[in-house]
């Protein structure tokens, strides 16, 4: 029986889960989170817009933490080039996924990443590790393979993203409890055998805060070293366009901050802002989305210029990770057909870090 679960290979994202029964089977048996989910909001988000102006944060980000605010994901499969990019554009955050699904790979992944380190000791990698299905199912899994990564990658880095858009059931989560108790396994492993690595979540994806509020209001024994979202805005224009009448990017953060203030869950006021881009037009089928709500290449630079500015001058957030490095629909360097072409935004980037 083949797997509900599909990658798509041009946008690097699962495709929409197409066996609609399973789906309703999944959702139903997930339905009494529901509950929960809608009894935190009630409390929860009207406080946290009530209280977006009150949360501020006094103490500006240091020199260190500017050093490394501009993030950047590169992938295992996107090729050699993406080492002599890094080095060109002089980033010094990186982030890189680490499928569970592809775990017998595992050292491949060691590989790669050991290679920015010792191109660049300065590179602080952020790993993200990806669910899949088999690892939420089966806990006895998830324990043994995440002692391998945490075994793996002790000498590389500290920081752990714990899930990837788990508000979205194409990527395997069917409720903020599954993920709740997946994030309890990591923690427990965590706090037992390595007690230095900080555990990033929940990455949430898009402004859906209602689930980001399920997953910081909640009697699960687990706690965030850092806050983690991948926000979007608006795939159809300016960082500045609203949604729900006020919510612009800085209104977003705002509230994300006023959030991370109120939860006991949250153990820093770090944020990382974990994936961001605008889709390109003419790019299908590489484009994450459809063709209406792509952007041409001069507004794509300019939105990712506008949308670093916002979220540096709010003081609130720590990191702030471009998604991605390479790929035709949407990151900074085109690789169709074999050939290498760095957009226009490649050169934003650089200058960005370098101002």
């Amino acid at each position: 029986m083949s797997s509900p679960f599909v990658w798509d290979i041009y946008s690097d994202q699962p495709y929409p889960i197409k066996d609609k029964e399973y789906k309703k089977k999944m959702r139903l048996k997930n339905s009494l989170d529901y509950i929960p989910l809608a009894l935190s909001n009630l409390v929860f988000y009207p406080s946290a817009v009530a209280s977006m102006k009150v949360f501020t944060n006094v103490d500006p980000k240091t020199e260190y933490d500017k050093k490394y605010f501009y993030g950047l994901g590169v992938n295992l499969d996107k090729g050699e080039a993406q080492f002599e990019f890094i080095e060109e554009l002089g980033v010094k955050s990186l982030i890189v996924r680490i499928p569970l699904s592809d775990i017998q790979n595992l050292y491949k992944y060691y590989d790669f990443v050991y290679r920015f380190k010792k191109q660049d000791p300065e590179v602080k990698i952020l790993l993200n590790i990806i669910q899949d299905r088999t690892h939420i199912e089966n806990h006895h899994l998830l324990e043994l393979h995440i002692l391998e990564i945490f075994n793996t990658f002790k000498n590389i880095t500290d920081e752990y993203q714990i899930g990837n858009a788990i508000n979205r059931t194409k990527w395997g989560f069917f409720s903020i409890k599954e993920y709740l108790k997946f994030y309890k396994v990591v923690q427990d492993i965590r706090d037992d055998k390595y007690s230095t690595i900080k555990l990033i979540g929940p990455s949430v994806i898009d402004f859906e805060y209602y689930y980001t509020i399920r997953a910081l209001f909640n009697g699960y024994n687990i706690s965030y070293d850092k806050l983690s979202a991948l926000l979007y805005v608006d795939r159809r224009g300016a960082p500045q366009n609203k949604q729900m009448t006020i919510f612009d990017t800085k209104a977003k953060i705002d509230m994300l901050y006023a959030l991370n203030q109120m939860s006991d869950k949250c153990k820093s006021d770090d944020i990382y802002i974990t994936e961001v881009n605008w889709p390109l037009k003419f790019t299908a089928p590489y484009a994450p989305t459809s063709e209406k709500e792509c952007v041409n290449e001069d507004e794509y630079t300019s939105y990712m210029k506008e949308y670093f500015n916002i979220a540096k001058k709010s003081n609130k957030v720590s990191k702030v990770f471009w998604h991605q490095l390479i790929a035709p629909g949407y990151g900074l360097v085109d690789n169709r057909d074999g050939r290498i072409r760095k957009r226009k935004a490649f050169y934003e980037f650089k200058a960005l870090i370098a101002n």
